[in-house]
């Protein structure tokens, strides 16, 4: 029976927010054809199976399709797989390889903006109007909407909606703000979801790196089927 580990990544200095994410360590005993309903059935906004936990090889599958790169699945599998011994300097997602590095209590990977998935930036007056959202504005369907918080200091608050990947909105999106990182060319502190923390910054040849904390919140079995 596979064992499951639930993450919350991008957790804030309080303790808030973070994006629960499911991990399968020995994503072999998975079946390839049963890993996109194992992710919709779990309802996580991605889960993940590693293939190779020396080599740092891993998938990534949101509720409706895989993603060749992503920011908050990369973060937490790097952070578990320190945890459980594992040397890992680099991850091997189908996009490419992404660098890993720890820096306390925190992890940050490094990837290039355009593997993310392709996100809207909708830049609105104020937080306030950020808050007020009740939805993805209208026509929009893969969008992060942020407002400054202190421009000055680069913090900034966003809200990420992502019905076109089955998830309806995104507790902490690490691909959004290494884009949004990349767009404005400078280092920023997002604020997520109900209090995630993620730090991107772009780097001299165009990657950016994106990192935060991880918590493990449980490990258990997974029913094969489906059930969680």
């Amino acid at each position: 029976m596979p064992t499951l580990h639930v993450l919350k990544v991008f957790v804030g200095r309080d303790g808030a927010g973070g994006n629960p994410l499911g991990v399968f360590l020995e994503g072999g005993e998975v079946p390839e054809d049963e890993r996109q309903r194992t992710a919709a059935s779990l309802g996580f906004s991605e889960t993940v199976f590693v293939d190779d936990a020396e080599r740092g090889e891993v998938r990534i599958f949101t509720p409706r399709s895989e993603l060749p790169f992503a920011g908050h699945p990369l973060v937490g599998v790097a952070r578990l797989l320190m945890q459980e011994g594992h040397e890992v300097p680099v991850l091997r997602p189908p996009a490419g390889e992404v660098a890993v590095r720890r820096e306390g209590d925190l992890v940050f990977v490094v990837g290039r903006p355009e593997w993310a998935p392709p996100f809207e930036n909708l830049r609105l007056q104020s937080p306030k109007e950020v808050d007020a959202l009740e939805g993805p504005p209208e026509g929009h369907d893969l969008v992060g909407v942020w407002a400054w918080e202190d421009e000055r200091t680069g913090r900034v608050r966003a809200r990420v909606f992502a019905p076109r990947l089955g998830i309806a909105e995104d507790e902490a999106t690490g691909s959004h703000a290494m884009r949004l990182a990349a767009r404005l060319g400078r280092p920023l502190v997002t604020r997520q979801g109900e209090g995630s923390e993620i730090l991107a910054r772009p780097l001299l040849d165009g990657t950016v790196e994106v990192g935060g904390r991880t918590e493990l919140v449980e490990k258990r079995d997974h029913t094969a089927g489906g059930a969680p």
